[in-house]
C-alpha cells in the first residue's frame, strides 16, 4: 500500500510592519503518514494531540473532502498519522497548514494536476489572506498578493544567520477576534510609515543588516490595536535591545510573539534573560528557539 508523506513548516506572518503581505517559515513541522483505509481515521502525537487526532471537524479532511468534491473526484477514507510540532491558534500558521496538507492529499489521492500556484491560490482563498499559505508551501521569507483569485508570490532565502526565539501564551486568539479590533480607515501618516518599514525589513533580511531590521519592525496598522489581545507583546517590546534581541513583533494575528535574535549572543542566554524579563513583569510564556525554515512544503510516497 502506498504511503504518502506530507511535511509543512510553521509560520510566522506580518512581520509587524508588513500587515497580510510578507511572512517567513519556521523550523517546526507538521508532519502526516496518509494511506488509503476504510474509513476516516487519525492517531496524532505531538503538540494539541487532542485538536490534532480529533477526526470530527478536523480542518485537514474537511479541506480534503471539499476539494474533491468541487472536483468531482471520489472521496477516497484516508488514515493518517500526525506529529505536530508547533500550537494551533495562537499566530503560527496552523490553519494555513492545515488547508494546505488538505489540498495536498486531495491532489495526491485525486490524481489531480494541479500546480504551485494553484495549491497557494486555493489555500489563501480559504484563508482570506496569503500570507502564511506562500510561507508555508514555498518556505524562506515570501511577499504574497491575491490577484484575481490567484496567488502572486516572491520567495527569497534571507542572507546570513537569523535565529528566533517564539514566545507562545498558554491562550489561544482567534484570527476573526483579533480583526475585530482593528479600525476601517488609517491615516496617511501611518500607512506611508509603514510602506516605508515594510521595505526596510525585507531589504534588511535580504541583505542580512541586523541593524537596519532593528529600525523596520515599527509598525501603525495591527500591532498598536491588538496589543490589549497580546500582553506579551508589549513586555517583549520593552526588553532592552542590548541584550540580544533586535526586536519583537507579533506572529501573525497572535497571540504569540516573534523575537528576531542577535547572531552574536548565544542564544540560548538571550533566552534565559527574556525569560527572567518576563518573570519580572508577572508574566509567563513557553519560548522556543527555532531559525527560518529555508525548505516548504515537502510530499513524498513509498510502498
Amino acid at each position: 500500500m502506498k504511503q504518502f508523506q506530507l511535511t509543512l513548516p510553521a509560520t510566522s506572518a506580518n512581520l509587524g510592519p508588513a500587515f497580510d503581505t510578507a511572512a517567513l517559515a519556521l523550523n517546526l513541522s507538521l508532519r502526516i503518514r496518509a494511506v488509503k483505509a476504510k474509513e476516516f481515521g487519525i492517531k496524532a502525537t505531538g503538540r494539541d494531540q487532542q485538536i490534532c487526532g480529533q477526526v470530527e471537524n478536523h480542518l485537514i479532511l474537511t479541506t480534503y473532502r471539499e476539494i474533491l468534491q468541487a472536483e468531482v473526484k471520489p472521496i477516497v477514507p484516508l488514515s493518517l498519522e500526525i506529529k505536530n510540532e508547533f500550537p494551533i491558534g495562537k499566530g503560527c500558521g496552523s490553519s494555513a497548514a492545515a488547508r494546505l496538507a488538505g489540498i495536498a492529499l486531495a491532489v495526491h489521492f485525486g490524481n489531480l494536476r494541479w500546480n504551485t500556484d494553484r495549491i497557494i491560490g486555493e489555500a489563501a482563498r480559504r484563508e482570506r489572506h496569503s500570507d502564511n499559505a506562500a510561507a508555508c508551501w514555498m518556505g524562506g521569507v515570501t511577499v504574497s498578493q491575491m490577484d484575481k483569485g490567484e496567488a502572486l508570490v516572491a520567495r527569497f532565502v534571507p542572507k546570513g544567520k537569523w535565529p528566533l526565539l517564539l514566545a507562545i501564551p498558554d491562550e489561544s486568539l482567534s484570527t476573526e477576534k483579533a480583526r475585530e479590533v482593528l479600525p476601517r480607515h488609517y491615516s496617511r501618516h501611518d500607512v506611508i510609515t509603514n510602506i516605508q518599514h515594510s521595505m526596510l525589513l525585507l531589504a534588511a533580511l535580504f541583505q542580512g543588516d541586523r541593524k537596519l531590521l532593528g529600525c523596520a519592525l515599527s509598525d501603525r496598522i495591527h500591532q498598536p490595536y491588538r496589543a490589549a489581545l497580546c500582553p506579551l507583546l508589549p513586555a517583549l517590546q520593552d526588553f532592552p535591545k542590548e541584550k540580544g534581541v533586535l526586536g519583537a513583533v507579533l506572529s501573525g494575528a497572535g497571540p504569540s510573539v516573534l523575537m528576531f535574535l542577535d547572531a552574536d549572543t548565544p542564544t540560548e542566554k538571550t533566552a534565559s534573560r527574556v525569560a527572567n524579563h518576563l518573570k519580572q513583569k508577572g508574566m509567563n510564556a513557553e519560548l522556543v528557539l527555532t531559525s527560518i525554515a529555508r525548505k516548504g512544503g515537502e510530499a513524498s510516497f513509498q510502498k
